[in-house]
């Protein structure tokens, strides 16, 4: 038993440190400010959206991308699953980003800079674009 909870404790924490996705806006906003990144929110259907996981697959997921993130990004993970429980505090707060931010289409990402002016709306994932691609895009902003 104590083991069990060692190993997952110790894989919760290897996922930490390759790209730990908050769900709170507000909080990472602060977080960004404080640490002078930008932040990145991902609107997602995790759970049914083929182009959402495809993005979460090839983008969001590679080496990559995890590694540009660790030093400069926080990320948001604002979530509308068909099955996967969540509280309806997180459900009304996820509904009420997605009307601020006119949210037409999943998988959406949103990436604003350390004050929170928003830099990148991408809407709609294609397949095609691989975590090398995207950390490009991301480095281009920061320059801007």
């Amino acid at each position: 038993m104590a083991l069990g909870l060692l190993v997952g404790f110790l894989a919760a924490q290897a996922f930490a440190a390759d790209g730990t996705w908050l769900t709170d806006l507000p909080q990472a906003q602060a977080k960004a400010k404080a640490e002078k990144k930008m932040v990145l929110v991902d609107f997602t259907g995790s759970d049914w959206c083929p182009p959402c996981k495809a993005l979460h697959k090839n983008v969001l997921s590679s080496p990559e991308f995890l590694s540009y993130a660790k030093d400069n990004l926080v990320l948001v993970e604002i979530d509308f699953p068909r099955t996967k429980p969540q509280s309806d505090g997180l459900k009304k707060a996820n509904k009420e980003l997605a009307k601020k931010h006119d949210i037409d289409g999943y998988p959406t990402v949103i990436v604003f800079d350390s004050n929170g002016k928003e830099l990148l709306k991408d809407v709609g994932y294609d397949g095609k674009g691989k975590g090398a691609d995207f950390v490009a895009k991301l480095k281009g902003l920061k320059k801007a």
